[in-house]
């Protein structure tokens, strides 16, 4: 992008110039007139605003891990709160009596009347959300990722009671909800809340809502390393120390609570498993691509219910209402689909459900948590998922078992495979995904089957679904939502790699009279807008503009070295193109003068916006070249 400059003469230059050999001329940038340079002599160089190393941690780390850490405390106490608030709601509605204890509704005696308690809670529920926050509608994850998308991770404080309170009333009265969604939602409000009130970046606020949203996850689920790994792949979208380490600390205080509270015990709870054979390894694979198919089915299936809730002639406030009726019915019909469905998880990977509790299990779930969720009332996903992935997946396992013996498959691990896979392709946070399913149930030999199976049914969601189901809803309102989590190319390209080696530059001795008149010439490199000062023993001045010397107000008498006022603004040769693209941002320039590391006080040449550009299309060219290759090989 050069060639312009190398081939310009050198003939042509401005009176008084110094050009070494080879230089080219400073390129024109329309975006910002002004350009800051940094003199090189030493007393002006003490000034110069040199951009920060980027670097691993800083002793700020110390303070934000600190509050991750009392977040993490604050949200497994939360958690608990929302479990006993679970329980009490579920007690008074289904069996009439004042209990915290976390039960299940299966066992309620109210007959027909059943229907009539998830429609109450779908009306308490559409008015909440009506008079005290939309927000609370949902299963909590999207709503947190718009947060940090949109709004600078600022969630409104009343979020940290009303999202608890309703989802308690939603899954109390029935709702086939996890508790896990509203959890993960509250504890980021938490961290958001605290966020707002303590004097910190957006960027550290992001990390201490993921971190209370990550807390909340572990606490309910005693899963620290996929509740970290959740929030980097559906929050954070970036693995860098500043954040993991405040997010790992808050899971594993959360934890700890948890530990000490409840126990140690897995949450769900399995018989030992083998390690699967070669041929069952193959089939918990295949299982997993059938299961990624059914995920992206799935997650169509819910957003075409919501999108039929839209064309309902009432406000959406009566909609959790119509919602609740078919959880009723079919609750009644079917018991074990009302509430989080814990147990019936646990009882699925122990292999303790025939294949007829487990048909009706499956598609009986699948409608009511479908036709619940796209209503819009208040609740999670994941132990939905997990109870209809697990029920697909110990069906398949239990039919292969019964009629493939040979291939050795275990009906426990295929549900494992299951109910991981469904999670992997619907969220596609795959290793959340895997770590989850070994951290619930501590069963290393299911840890290789996992992997190949929730990588087949990523691999089917990526081909198959643009979104998923988490990001839809926000993807509709306009929110671009990262897919992958991948190092910053200008964070890895030094500014000596693409900068301008060479500089057209003023003597200090000129005058403006002699640049104006240089200006009025014919020479293409007078209709630049800045220009490097030296002096005679080739060391930098500063920097001048096209608008300080055509000032009308200056004499034509005055020297150069009178209108180089700037404090200089420079980069050197080691930095990254990232650290220099910030330093031009934070000083609204659109160059900066490079630099030697070896002799502080020479300058090797220019970096300009165009040059950051200009990285990027080679990146992109090798990307095409790569991609032409592998056409014409296929051929």
């Amino acid at each position: 992008m050069n060639d312009e400059h190398a081939n310009r003469s050198a003939a042509a230059r401005p009176p008084g110039s110094v050009r070494d050999p080879g230089h080219h001329s400073i390129r024109e940038d329309s975006g910002n007139g002004s350009l800051a340079v940094a003199p090189s002599l030493g007393v002006t160089l003490d000034r110069a605003r040199m951009p920060r190393r980027t670097s691993g941690v800083d002793a700020r780390i110390l303070t934000i891990s600190t509050y991750a850490l009392l977040i993490g405390v604050a949200a497994a106490y939360l958690a608990q709160a929302l479990v006993a608030l679970i329980g009490l709601v579920t007690n008074l509605a289904f069996y009439g009596r004042w209990s915290t204890a976390f039960v299940s509704p299966a066992g309620n005696h109210l007959g027909a009347w059943v229907v009539l308690v998830p429609v109450i809670g779908g009306l308490v529920v559409g008015v909440m959300a009506r008079w005290g926050s939309p927000a609370i509608r949902g299963h909590g994850i999207p709503e947190a990722m718009e947060q940090i998308l949109r709004n600078d991770s600022k969630i409104p404080p009343r979020m940290t009671f009303l999202k608890p309170l309703s989802s308690a009333i939603a899954i109390g009265t029935g709702g086939p909800f996890g508790a896990e969604g509203p959890i993960i939602a509250t504890g980021g409000a938490l961290g958001s809340f605290l966020g707002q009130v303590l004097h910190v970046t957006a960027n550290e606020r992001k990390v201490l809502l993921a971190a209370g949203a990550a807390a909340g996850m572990a606490a309910i689920f005693a899963s620290p390393i996929s509740a970290t790994i959740l929030a980097i792949e559906l929050l954070l979208f970036e693995l860098r120390p500043q954040s993991l380490i405040p997010v790992a600390l808050a899971t594993v205080a959360a934890t700890g609570v948890r530990y000490a509270t409840i126990g140690f015990d897995a949450v769900f709870p399995m018989p030992p498993i083998a390690t699967p054979t070669g041929s069952a390894l193959i089939v918990y694979v295949v299982l997993g691509a059938c299961v990624g198919l059914c995920s992206v089915g799935v997650t169509r299936i819910v957003y075409g219910i919501e999108d039929a809730f839209e064309k309902i002639p009432l406000h959406w406030m009566w909609w959790p209402a119509i919602g609740g009726v078919a959880v009723g019915a079919i609750g009644y019909v079917a018991p074990l689909t009302f509430g989080v469905g814990y147990t019936n998880i646990q009882a699925i990977v122990s292999g303790r459900f025939a294949f007829d509790a487990l048909a009706a299990l499956l598609v009986m779930k699948f409608l009511s948590w479908s036709i619940a969720l796209g209503s819009g009332t208040s609740g999670g996903t994941l132990a939905p998922l997990f109870t209809i992935g697990g029920a697909l997946g110990a069906i398949c396992g239990q039919v292969l078992a019964a009629h493939a013996p040979g291939l050795g498959v275990d009906p426990r691990i295929a549900a494992l495979v299951g109910m991981a896979a469904i999670f992997a392709g619907a969220s596609r946070a795959l290793l959340t995904s895997i770590v989850f399913a070994f951290e619930t149930t501590r069963q290393f030999a299911g840890l290789l089957p996992l992997l190949g199976g929730c990588t087949a049914a990523y691999f089917v969601s990526v081909l198959l679904m643009r979104t998923t189901i988490m990001t839809e809803k926000i993807v509709r309102r306009g929110t671009r939502v990262p897919d992958e989590v991948a190092a910053d190319f200008l964070a890895q390209v030094l500014v000596a790699e693409v900068c301008t080696r060479s500089v057209r530059t003023l003597r200090d001795t000129a005058t403006v009279g002699e640049i104006r008149a240089w200006f009025a010439g014919d020479d293409p490199g007078s209709q630049h807008q800045g220009y490097p000062v030296i002096d005679a023993e080739g060391r930098l001045r500063g920097v001048i503009t096209r608008r300080q010397v055509q000032n009308v107000r200056l004499a034509d008498s005055v020297t150069i070295a009178d209108l180089v006022n700037q404090e200089p603004i420079v980069v050197q040769e080691s930095h990254s193109l990232r650290e220099a693209a910030d330093h031009m941002v934070a000083h609204s320039v659109g160059r900066l003068v490079v630099l030697a590391d070896a002799a502080p006080h020479a300058m090797v040449g220019i970096i300009t916006r165009g040059d950051l550009l200009a990285a990027h299309a080679k990146r992109l060219r090798e990307a095409h070249h790569a991609e032409t290759h592998i056409r014409l090989g296929r051929r």
